[in-house]
């Protein structure tokens, strides 16, 4: 039974870590990356579509993405739904492919997005501490509940600690090496 509760805490707290690794990817740090464009939807004939789902996107050089649609009706949309984004980069359209010239970043601007993603990582350690709470919560009760002996529930927590401060260096971990790539000029 508290095997069961740590399998699961294990489960959750890695989708946390895959959950901010996602969020990192998105964030730019002054180079060309197609996931950049994950959270961009475009307006596909009344539905909101994932722009890699109506778009052929490729890095021609380090600081540039070309978006070509697969329709040329799509490029009015795609070029709209990119200026509405938060990306802060506009568009250049061509009439058959979009371009978008990523710009170097200053240095106010790294210091902003270091924030943002150390908010982030701070935002992913408190949610595994929140699993940690809950899960110990669990053996808890059914240490009350007399369904397991208090050694089991001494166990079962130690382990949930053990996977919380794995899980916590995991995140310190991705969090360094994105500030390390965000402040690389």
């Amino acid at each position: 039974m508290v095997d069961t509760i740590v399998k699961e805490t294990e489960e959750k707290m890695k989708k946390t870590l895959e959950v901010l690794r996602k969020e990192f990817v998105t964030i730019r740090a002054g180079s060309a990356n197609q996931s950049m464009l994950d959270k961009i939807m475009v307006d596909y004939y009344g539905t909101p579509t994932p722009i890699n789902q109506v778009a052929n996107i490729s890095v021609p050089e380090p600081r540039m993405l070309v978006i070509q649609p697969w329709e040329k009706t799509m490029i009015q949309p795609v070029e709209k739904a990119i200026m509405k984004s938060d990306l802060g980069i506009n568009p250049v359209n061509d009439g058959s492919v979009v371009r978008l010239v990523i710009p170097q970043l200053t240095a106010d601007r790294r210091t902003e997005i270091v924030r943002t993603v150390k908010k982030k990582a701070e935002e992913a350690r408190v949610s595994v501490r929140n699993i940690r709470r809950d899960m110990n919560e669990e053996i808890k009760k059914m240490e009350k509940d007399k369904t397991v002996s208090e050694d089991e529930s001494k166990k079962g927590q130690e382990k949930i600690q053990k996977l919380t401060d794995k899980y916590i260096k995991d995140i310190d971990d991705v969090l360094s090496k994105k500030e390390k790539e965000i402040t690389e000029v």
